[in-house]
């Protein structure tokens, strides 16, 4: 199975999908799937005007892009997409998809946390990124939403990522935005830190990274492990214990002309054609764990589960016997942007100067990291695009 890796997607489909389409041609190789590492609704991949309000980023780069295109139907994802949410999304549409669906036509969200399967690979991720802050709150985010919850949304929790950890049967390949904690320790840190200066104070003080991504890495151990936030190519490998099994790293970069942003990965599996498919184990996981889900801010009461995972199972086994294991086809649920009638102002502040040429979103919260950005725009602004 031939599988594309992308990094921030930033809302370029077109982009990215007529990138692989050239590297079809040039290499004469079909892509079986495409799988995105966060991001993907930045730089307003939206269904319409309305989802700008829930997005994080500076009013400046409010722009329709086209994702409008494919959850019209307008246009339909070439090959099979699995993506995760990063931290520059429309979060009131992810929010609906909670457990993960269809956002578009041949396009799949994995949701805050999940599994599934792809042919025989097993595919799990986490969306969002770390922050201490909000780590054990629950979900209480809703929209509206405001200038403090628009953000805190997309910050990972601990439910979420117990839930993961109760994963015990193999996963083949794992996403994640943000990377694990300490993952640096296992590729060439010297160079990178060569192109992105600003890491090295964090890389030597341990605090470049998601500790619970790098709980999950431990934990399970995926053959493969991709990221992206960043906004840089970087590898490693880790290997589990002595003699354990090995867990390839890679982050990849942003959308951008003359910028590492996607990879080929060849993985071993059965022969196609290949189906997205509901997994087993983790509906069962997902199932055991519900009715403690907080959507509160209060964290979940994890010693309050009645359930027995195995009857979770049988429950699970049942369900997917009579209806199968694919999942429910996408539906529309509003009208998606019409480019006929104008963006309202109310959506876009401060149209005369927006700067529709400048590719630059910031990696992470702006109170947060505000010298980082600004350095790394001045790098990014040096690179031969």
């Amino acid at each position: 199975m031939k599988i594309a890796v992308e990094g921030c997607m930033h809302g370029d489909l077109d982009k990215v999908y007529k990138t692989i389409q050239y590297m079809e041609q040039i290499h004469t190789t079909k892509i079986d799937l495409l799988l995105c590492c966060g991001d993907f609704q930045a730089k307003q991949a939206v269904r319409n005007e309305r989802d700008m309000e829930s997005l994080s980023v500076p009013s400046k780069y409010l722009a329709m892009k086209s994702f409008w295109k494919y959850y019209s139907g307008q246009e339909v994802a070439p090959i099979p997409t699995i993506f995760i949410g990063g931290n520059h999304e429309a979060s009131n549409y992810l929010w609906e998809l909670y457990y993960g669906g269809w956002v578009a036509p041949n396009i799949y969200f994995l949701g805050f946390a999940g599994v599934v399967k792809f042919g025989n690979i097993r595919i799990g991720g986490l969306s969002g990124i770390y922050n201490q802050r909000h780590y054990r709150s629950g979900h209480f985010e809703r929209p509206p939403y405001n200038e403090n919850t628009v953000r805190s949304v997309y910050h990972i929790r601990e439910y979420d990522v117990h839930k993961l950890l109760q994963v015990d049967e193999p996963i083949d390949i794992f996403l994640s935005h943000d990377w694990p904690l300490g993952i640096t320790d296992y590729g060439d840190w010297k160079k990178l830190v060569q192109q992105k200066r600003h890491f090295e104070k964090e890389i030597q003080e341990r605090t470049l990274g998601s500790k619970p991504a790098a709980q999950l890495l431990e934990k399970l151990k995926p053959h493969y492990w991709f990221s992206a936030h960043l906004h840089c190519k970087f590898a490693a490998v880790v290997q589990h214990g002595e003699s354990g099994p090995l867990t390839k790293f890679l982050a990849l970069d942003k959308c951008l002309p003359g910028r590492k942003f996607l990879q080929i990965v060849e993985v071993e599996s059965e022969p196609g054609p290949y189906e997205l498919q509901y997994d087993e184990e983790w509906l069962a996981i997902t199932r055991k764990f519900n009715s403690i889900f907080p959507l509160t801010r209060r964290n979940a009461d994890f010693g309050g589960t009645e359930l027995e995972i195995q009857d979770c199972r049988r429950w699970i086994r049942s369900k997917i016997q009579v209806r199968g294991a694919t999942p429910f086809e996408f539906v529309p649920t509003v009208t998606p942007y019409n480019p006929s009638e104008p963006v309202s102002d109310a959506y876009v502040t401060g149209v005369g100067s927006v700067n529709y040429n400048n590719e630059e979103i910031p990696i992470d919260e702006v109170d947060d990291l505000e010298e980082a950005e600004e350095t790394d725009r001045a790098e990014s602004e040096n690179e031969d695009l």
